[in-house]
């Protein structure tokens, strides 16, 4: 398996980001938290066993408490320090979900699982911990995230140096995402993308809420040479030229997808057979003349 993420550099920055408390920059969690808030209330089911699986902060645990669906709530964090003494907690090694098969009705990872080495992995092991019919509910940043300070800082390094680094993590795609929640396991997998735009006054702005969250540049190819004061003020100037509304201020996409997967179970929906139709798309499309 290819190892794109630096594991013990991005532990590193989210302890640091912790450490900082800059609570400004917790906006996309707190938005991914409400979401699962509102997509927990339209499930009809009580869960007695709930975790939320490398969350970062307690706000997707308090998420699942708050919309009265979940019992028990488990956190499970790469350290202790990120449980923050927030009720029952367990520490694991980093893609590890240390948790019995079958133990738990719920499973939610937010703003995670885009800087996971081996996500199929991942999946698996939370769809292992899940009971038969237990639900799934996860949300990763997805292709696109960041594309305007990808595209600025690629042209920016080209100028300056002939060459560019990778500075801005890959993204999976919303079908990509809906394929390996299939290739884990899921029955009645869903994926689906929601935009966010966020506006900042400089690109300096957003670097800085990027450092505040833990989320700067952790791939295992990044460049090992110092980014010159040059680099930075060119690749500002083209994000400003490129992608800033008429006011001056400069845009920054955040592409969100969610994934959900149920645990399969004999009692769920299964997809028909081929050929097992009663009625032909012919008859459909001639108004129910066929032949």
């Amino acid at each position: 398996m290819d190892t794109v993420f630096d594991t013990e550099l991005l532990l590193a920055r989210k302890r640091r980001a912790l450490e900082g408390g800059d609570e400004g920059a917790l906006f996309l969690m707190r938005r991914a938290a409400e979401d699962l808030g509102e997509r927990l209330a339209t499930v009809e089911r009580h869960f007695s066993r709930a975790a939320a699986i490398f969350c970062l902060t307690s706000d997707a645990a308090e998420a699942m408490r708050a919309s009265g669906k979940a019992g028990d709530v488990l956190r499970v964090e790469t350290d202790e320090r990120l449980l923050s003494g927030d009720g029952e907690g367990v520490v694991a090694a980093p893609e590890t979900v240390p948790l019995e098969a079958e133990s738990l009705d719920l499973a939610v990872s937010l703003m995670t699982l885009h800087e996971v080495n081996d996500i199929p992995g991942l999946l698996l092991q939370i769809r292992r911990a899940l009971k038969p019919d237990g639900l799934f509910l996860a949300a990763m940043a997805g292709a696109g995230t960041l594309g305007e300070l990808r595209q600025s800082l690629l042209q920016a390094e080209t100028e300056v140096s002939g060459g560019a680094a990778p500075r801005v993590s890959p993204f999976a795609d919303v079908r990509d995402a809906g394929a390996l929640l299939q290739r884990a396991g899921f029955a009645l997998p869903v994926a689906d993308l929601e935009t966010v735009t966020v506006r900042y006054a400089t690109m300096f702005d957003l670097m800085r809420d990027l450092r505040a969250m833990g989320a700067t540049n952790a791939l295992t190819e990044r460049s090992r040479r110092p980014a010159t004061r040059r680099l930075f003020l060119r690749a500002a100037e083209i994000y400003q030229e490129r992608f800033s509304d008429p006011d001056g201020r400069i845009r920054a996409t955040f592409n969100i997808v969610w994934l959900s997967g149920w645990a399969p179970h004999a009692s769920q929906q299964k997809p028909l057979k081929p050929g097992s139709a009663k009625v032909s798309l012919k008859s459909v499309l001639s108004g129910g003349k066929d032949g």
